[in-house]
């Protein structure tokens, strides 16, 4: 499939120093990396041709070298075509869109008739491009860093999920970014991190279940119980230590022993034989394993929960499990598996798996389908949920009732007076504290906001934190999207904005 790659780099990269200057330096000093991403591992556009592999033959970087001079070398070395665009306005417009858009329209009616055309921007101007590629057969990948507008979104064939773009295209792991929580001085130094509870907490778990067993305990069982019972451990995470056999392996408990052979088998050396005869079954090979997930879906009438998928192959097959064939997680596991016409949807707490012809469109909601019961309830506010759903659709903005948007504002601002921000770890932080509170939420919801307010310039330890200024921030960022989204912001709306997020009248 011949590609045609066009980055706006002054929008990405400003994009992504909004979220981490660490990621925007990666972007530009190792345009390589991504590039090999592009071409061996990201997936095609739907309906582009069986088997298709991608080829770059155009890459163009558009860059204001008055203020990026510093990254040329990086992409020359990429092998792109850098295209000035100093500033022609004191408020610093470039003219690269009208670049990108000409560039475009002239490798449009190219001899060499290029199948895909790569858009490295969130610049709505070039939605109406978009169109026009699609009503020219040609297929269109779209990055965009932020909140791109739903028309962009709709006009592009395949949109590349930031959150997978920052972590297997830029190498970023959210469990190697540091841990603010180590470096407060409001926490005693001998507190465990977060890492090290979830682990005594599965260890607590096994040591139970052997102790209460007459006979070793296949690492199926135990895998499929600690994640059933200790919240905060997924099969695609561990609990940051990337593999069921590395979390394992960190207890290192005097009264237990590990056999990895075979399905493998934990137990106790004073009271079981050291055998692994005690696996349920014949272990199921590396062959075998994706017609366990095809056959689980489709089993099953709604999108499946890849907890239960882990669970399923761990106990077939826990040995090569452990560390997921080699790959360390089973996220990149299954995504090394050929699964079509199954989709993953990670956007979601743990990830689902579905079947795009009998599950539909199955992306995760933004919020789990309980949030109008229990202690995230809806209650008195319930008027507002019509208009809130109708805002939640056209923006992704997260469909939380206005008790949890009042508690999330209160647990980031304690969380980052309490531990230096860092996008991943305060958001992983600042969810688990809203459940263990009791309130209905999703990594995804969390991050939505935290974005949006690094998006809104706020700069968390500097700015005001306050739990008011965070949620005046956010029904601000909210009202920018609506009206981008082109829905009527009346004195009703904008008084229920302010009610649902502020938990106060219009205006404050």
């Amino acid at each position: 499939m011949k590609s045609a790659l066009f980055v706006d780099f002054d929008n990405v990269y400003s994009g992504l120093r909004k979220l981490d200057p660490k990621l925007a330096d990666q972007f530009a000093q190792r345009p390589q990396d991504w590039l090999q991403w592009l071409i061996s591992s990201l997936g095609t556009p739907d309906d582009a041709p069986a088997n298709a592999k991608r080829r770059i033959l155009v890459r163009r970087c558009y860059l204001n070298p008055q203020a990026y001079q510093r990254f040329r070398w990086s992409f020359n070395l990429a092998g792109f075509e850098i295209i000035d665009c100093p500033a022609l306005t004191s408020e610093g417009k470039t003219s690269t869109d009208i670049h990108m858009v000409l560039d475009t329209i002239d490798l449009l009616q190219h001899e060499a008739h290029y199948d895909e055309f790569i858009i490295f921007s969130a610049d709505a101007d070039f939605t109406p491009v978009l169109r026009k590629l699609r009503r020219w057969d040609r297929r269109t990948t779209v990055l965009a860093i932020g909140f791109p507008s739903a028309a962009y979104r709709a006009s592009a064939d395949l949109l590349i999920d930031v959150d997978t773009f920052v972590r297997d295209a830029l190498g970023y792991r959210a469990d190697e970014s540091s841990t603010a929580a180590a470096k407060t001085s409001q926490e005693p130094v001998a507190s465990p991190s977060r890492q090290q509870a979830l682990a005594h907490a599965a260890c607590e778990v096994t040591l139970r279940m052997v102790a209460d067993s007459n006979e070793p305990i296949p690492l199926a069982r135990i895998a499929s119980t600690i994640l059933s019972q200790v919240g905060g451990i997924d099969a695609e995470s561990w609990a940051g230590f990337g593999s069921f056999r590395k979390l394992v392996e960190s207890w290192a408990p005097d009264a237990v022993s590990i056999d990895w052979n075979g399905g493998g088998a934990i137990f106790d050396p004073k009271r079981h034989r050291p055998t692994v005869a005690a696996t349920e079954a014949a272990p199921t090979t590396l062959g075998e394993l994706p017609d366990l997930i095809k056959q689980e879906v489709a089993r099953s009438p709604e999108p499946v929960p890849c907890a239960r998928l882990a669970q399923i192959l761990m106990a077939r097959n826990a040995g090569m499990t452990a560390d997921w064939n080699g790959t360390g997680s089973f996220r990149r596991f299954v995504e090394s598996l050929d699964l079509a016409p199954l989709r993953f949807d990670w956007s979601g707490s743990g990830g689902r798996c579905y079947d795009p012809s009998r599950h539909g469109n199955a992306a995760a909601p933004a919020v789990e389908p309980t949030i109008r019961t229990g202690p995230a309830s809806w209650g008195s506010n319930e008027d507002l949920l019509p208009l809130a759903t109708q805002i939640h659709d056209a923006t992704g903005a997260p469909l939380l009732p206005p008790p949890t948007y009042q508690a999330l504002f209160q647990h980031i601002a304690g969380d980052v007076a309490a531990s230096e921000f860092e996008l991943n770890d305060t958001g992983k932080r600042v969810r688990d504290q809203m459940r263990t509170a009791g309130h209905v939420i999703s990594r995804a919801d969390v991050t939505w906001i935290l974005r949006g307010l690094l998006f809104r310039s706020h700069v968390f330890g500097r700015d005001d934190d306050s739990p008011e200024n965070l949620a005046k921030k956010t029904a601000n960022n909210i009202r920018s999207l609506c009206l981008r989204e082109q829905l009527m912001l009346d004195q009703a709306v904008e008084r229920a904005i302010a009610r649902w997020i502020r938990n106060e009248p219009y205006p404050a």
